[in-house]
């Protein structure tokens, strides 16, 4: 019954935020910080609706651009992770996703990149897009390596495509962890449970050349993988 609850006003309230949001996103579309304030607004009541408590420790705020690498549970990401993008961060997303009522066009206002992933070339040149916006637009870059949602709390393979960029532009790959949540969430709960967010200490990409990529790519799941297993293992021990 709580759950049912929860999804009822969890609902109501998507909609709202995505409305408030479209009208930030009208008056000045495409700025980079839109997806900031996005993600504050559905995660500022989301998180109460739900019963979650985030704690983040070392938040992702870096003055520079970056590529911040984070891992990607479920849908609920959006709630959990909103309240802690960084400013002139964007991310990058399926050009499906454009399509979506309310939460599509504000993605896409929000200067998000949207990614033709069934064409190569439209591909490319979004990445290459991408790179020069790190490059010179004082902005970073949020990536879900894994390409796909995996509430396992076992990180799968990364795709290349965060790794590639970074070290194309020239800037620091930031990981970001939180606790694999979607095995020790209850939302039948009222108090549902807590999730613990980290972002580790950046990873330089000076010097490094494209045969680079696969050790980078291997350093960064490493220090993820032991880095969220850490967390699951606080948050099972209650600290």
């Amino acid at each position: 019954m709580l759950f049912t609850v929860r999804m009822v006003l969890l609902s109501v309230h998507f909609i709202v935020a995505s409305l408030v949001g479209l009208v930030v996103c009208l008056v000045r579309p495409f700025n980079p910080d839109n997806s900031r304030i996005a993600g504050r607004l559905y995660a500022s009541l989301a998180l109460p609706i739900l019963g979650v408590r985030v704690q983040s420790e070392r938040l992702p705020v870096r003055p520079a651009p970056c590529v911040y690498v984070a891992n990607h549970q479920s849908n609920y990401d959006l709630f959990v992770m909103g309240g802690i993008i960084a400013p002139r961060t964007v991310s990058l997303g399926k050009k499906s996703l454009k399509y979506v009522p309310l939460f599509g066009q504000l993605y896409w206002l929000s200067g998000n990149v949207l990614i033709d992933r069934g064409n190569a070339l439209r591909s490319r040149q979004s990445m290459a897009k991408t790179t020069e916006t790190l490059r010179h637009r004082n902005t970073s870059i949020w990536f879900f390596a894994e390409g796909t949602r995996n509430p396992s709390g076992q990180l799968l393979p990364f795709k290349k495509g965060a790794f590639q960029m970074a070290i194309a532009a020239g800037v620091p790959i930031v990981p970001v962890c939180a606790s694999s949540y979607m095995r020790h969430i209850d939302l039948n709960r009222w108090n549902s449970g807590t999730v613990l967010i980290e972002a580790l200490p950046e990873i330089s990409t000076t010097g490094l050349g494209p045969e680079d990529v696969p050790t980078l790519l291997a350093q960064c799941h490493a220090q993820m993988q032991q880095r969220i297993h850490e967390l699951d293992a606080r948050v099972t021990s209650g600290q």
